[in-house]
């Protein structure tokens, strides 16, 4: 990892990239298709002897899930990368056929539905780290923050960024993919130009979560587990394996109902959830972690596609711009997409030309995160407790639908691989709006969208019985 300054004049040639997370590794891979060098900027250490935990992502000890869409962008993107992911110790799984889900309607059969990718962020992480560094074009700066952009000399761009303790550093493109701690609000503050409309809602949800070493089981049918919470019971549960031998378990819940962080109280509060079977395959087993708090799980958009004075040569990717509630797993995909739709939007381009057109890539790539807004957002807006615009008309109307949907989704495989579909942001939320589709959920209207559902699905009944 290459910690020379960068001296260049003017870096016409040069890309910066702040924050070395999955928004900013894939935005660099991009932007090393267009720019000499690309530079990522990162504060924390970065290890280089395998996964490890890091401050500047929090979140990291918690959950993860890679829909199908985001690994398909991601492979492309990086060809190879699945095959390494999975090396390394990640599960390519079917959902929900190789689950235990609890939705708020019933538990899914072993129906089609999508695949996703299961590792710890760590890893992920750390998987992409390296296959990005293979471009010699990239380099990476650890340990060092910014603390300001850099105005051109015109006074409607931005020619770099200052570095805490290292000046500065000329670029013909900023990117910022700091995530939530990002200060570019404030930057622009400090040029003279506006800060970005923010639109949130916040359910305030909680997440506890620690790992267990895997117990042997020989009639284990499943991999993982997901008990959803819902308005009347909101208390949840998710248990993905993690890196080869590794259950991850994140507890949640919403506002006065946030899981504890402490024992006994994890084990009691995964007792508590609408089935007993997460506390049954965890309760026996050996943790090897303490439990972990979270609780930054607002989903903020700063609008920065809005912006009419936007400064040439700034971009703002990830979550800086759009992160939503992580429960709906949907960070990591959005942030491929978005890099994805960048690639697509410089494509052509040289980059002398780009710092220009900056403001349209601002639009192009904030398109990525509209369909996952629209589900975290509707969906949060079922909790009574939640801070945000009230929903209008037509989102409870959808709100309602959904519910509809889900319920057939349980067990009609004509439903539940549109549903997944959707889910996993691979087809458009029209796919099911689509007569036929419509048609069949509204034959299964007799259908209670929260009845009370037995202890485990019939597909796996419960340990000690046949």
């Amino acid at each position: 990892m290459d910690d020379t300054p960068d001296n260049h004049s003017e870096g016409r040639d040069h890309a910066v990239v702040l924050g070395a997370g999955l928004a900013g590794l894939l935005t660099a891979r991009v932007l090393a298709e267009r720019f000499a060098r690309v530079t990522v900027v990162e504060r924390d250490e970065l290890s280089s002897d395998g996964p490890q935990f890091r401050p500047g992502v929090p979140q990291s000890s918690h959950a993860h899930v890679l829909w199908e869409r985001g690994l398909e962008a991601m492979e492309r993107l990086l060809p190879g990368i699945t095959g390494e992911l999975t090396e390394g110790g990640a599960a390519l799984l079917d959902s929900p056929r190789d689950f235990l889900w609890l939705s708020p309607a019933d538990w899914f059969g072993p129906l089609p539905g999508t695949r996703v990718l299961l590792a710890s962020r760590e890893l992920t992480e750390w998987t992409l780290r390296r296959a990005v560094l293979r471009d010699r074009r990239i380099r990476v700066r650890t340990g060092v923050a910014a603390n300001g952009l850099m105005a051109g000399a015109d006074g409607r761009s931005v020619a770099g960024v200052t570095l805490r303790g290292d000046g500065p550093v000329h670029a013909g493109l900023v990117v910022d993919a700091t995530g939530r701690t990002s200060k570019t609000p404030a930057w622009l503050a400090a040029l003279g130009l506006p800060a970005p409309a923010v639109t949130r809602y916040d359910s305030h949800l909680g997440y506890s979560s620690r790992t267990y070493r895997i117990p042997p089981d020989p009639a284990r049918r499943w991999q993982g587990m997901y008990v959803q919470g819902r308005p009347d019971s909101p208390r949840g549960g998710v248990l993905i394996p993690v890196d080869g031998d590794r259950w991850l378990v994140t507890l949640i819940g919403n506002g006065e109902h946030a899981p504890p962080t402490r024992d006994p109280g994890f084990l009691e509060f995964a007792r508590g959830l609408r089935s007993p079977a997460l506390y049954d395959a965890v309760r026996d087993a050996e943790p090897l972690s303490e439990p972990v708090g979270f609780r930054g799980t607002a989903n903020e958009w700063r609008h920065y596609e809005r912006l009419e004075r936007l400064p040439d040569g700034l971009l703002v990717a990830g979550d800086a711009g759009c992160r939503f509630n992580p429960v709906y797993g949907h960070g990591m995909t959005v942030a491929a997409l978005g890099a994805e739709a960048l690639r697509e939007a410089l494509a052509g381009l040289p980059a002398d030309r780009i710092p220009a057109v900056s403001r349209e890539l601002q639009r192009r790539t904030a398109t990525a995160a509209s369909v996952a807004w629209q589900i975290a957002t509707s969906e949060d807006l079922r909790y009574p407790g939640t801070e945000g615009p009230p929903p209008d008309r037509a989102t409870r109307i959808l709100q309602h639908y959904m519910s509809r949907v889900m319920v057939g989704a349980n067990t009609d495989a004509a439903l539940s691989a549109p549903f997944f579909g959707v889910l996993s942001l691979t087809e458009p939320p029209t796919t099911l709006l689509s007569p036929g589709t419509v048609l069949r959920v509204l034959s299964k209207w007799r259908l209670p969208t929260a009845p009370h559902a037995p202890a485990y699905p019939p597909h796996h009944p419960e340990p000690g019985r046949t």
